[in-house]
């Protein structure tokens, strides 16, 4: 009766169907087919929550887990593991969304920017330009009057400037001298040379008298731009024409002995303004010669 009731309690809550009617010297495997099961079960049952503590920190951790309808896992594990990664990619994104955007307007205002100063750099460069061509016409311009003025004054220069008449030369009879030789004072200034050597003009004129002239033989007078008469006397030869423009230094004729003459020789006079005679060898120190 004893083993009876002890073996009552201890199979209470398993199914009736599991019950064995008590025999004795079973008592003992009876015991342990019991107890196991409740064992096995006790910690399979104290297993579960580890289990899903894991499991829930894997997904934390991880943040790549997603949650669907009909999910294994519980609704607020759910929830907060699927609804935190969406909200910080989608503000990642806008985030850079935004900062392309400010980029792009950086970008172009520098762009814009760069043009503008691009702009005003060719407008100048232009400018310049331009003016470098104005200047370079005036430049021009003004190198052409300056060489047309240096021509003229060279050509006034070379009219202006004075030449002894002729070479090989002595000084024979001055200007002023008296004698047997002259009705009146000698008038001109004599150089005694070869007969044939070359007579040139002492300064640029137009030849406005030529031929023969008595005591003077062959003649020939060249005015002066300033109207001053030069007299070339006793020529053997006349090389030039009436109206002939001649330059200083430029052979009008030869020596010679013509006219009142005691032997081959050019008598120079210089008369200013086609008046009187004055003394040829002052006239020609005036124009830096001294013969």
């Amino acid at each position: 009766m004893g083993h009876h009731r002890a073996d009552h309690r201890a199979v209470r809550g398993l199914p009736s169907a599991t019950r064995a009617p008590a025999q004795p010297g079973r008592h003992a495997a009876v015991q342990s087919a019991v107890v196991r099961p409740q064992r096995a079960r006790t910690r399979i049952l104290g297993a579960v929550p580890t289990l899903f503590g894991v499991a829930v920190l894997a997904v934390a951790g991880t943040g790549a887990v997603g949650t669907s309808p009909g999910s294994d896992l519980p609704r607020g594990v759910s929830a907060t593991v699927a609804s935190a990664p969406a909200a910080s990619s989608s503000e990642s994104q806008a985030v850079e969304g935004q900062e392309i955007v400010i980029d792009l307007e950086e970008r172009e205002a520098a762009i814009s920017r760069d043009s503008q100063r691009q702009a005003l750099q060719d407008a100048a460069d232009a400018e310049l330009v331009e003016a470098a061509e104005e200047q370079a016409v005036e430049r021009n311009a003004t190198l052409k009057s300056l060489a047309k003025a240096t021509e003229q004054r060279a050509s006034q220069l070379r009219a202006d400037q004075w030449t002894i008449p002729t070479s090989n030369y002595r000084l024979t009879a001055r200007f002023g001298q008296s004698g047997g030789y002259w009705s009146s004072n000698h008038t001109g200034l004599d150089f005694a040379a070869p007969s044939g050597t070359p007579i040139v003009s002492v300064a640029a004129g137009q030849v406005t008298e030529t031929g023969y002239d008595g005591s003077y033989g062959n003649k020939t007078v060249v005015t002066l731009t300033d109207g001053t008469e030069i007299w070339y006397c006793h020529q053997t030869t006349v090389d030039v024409q009436v109206g002939q423009q001649v330059g200083s230094g430029q052979q009008i004729g030869t020596v010679g002995s013509t006219g009142n003459s005691t032997g081959p020789h050019l008598h120079l006079e210089v008369r200013p303004g086609g008046g009187d005679p004055v003394d040829p060898y002052q006239a020609l120190v005036v124009n830096g010669l001294t013969p």
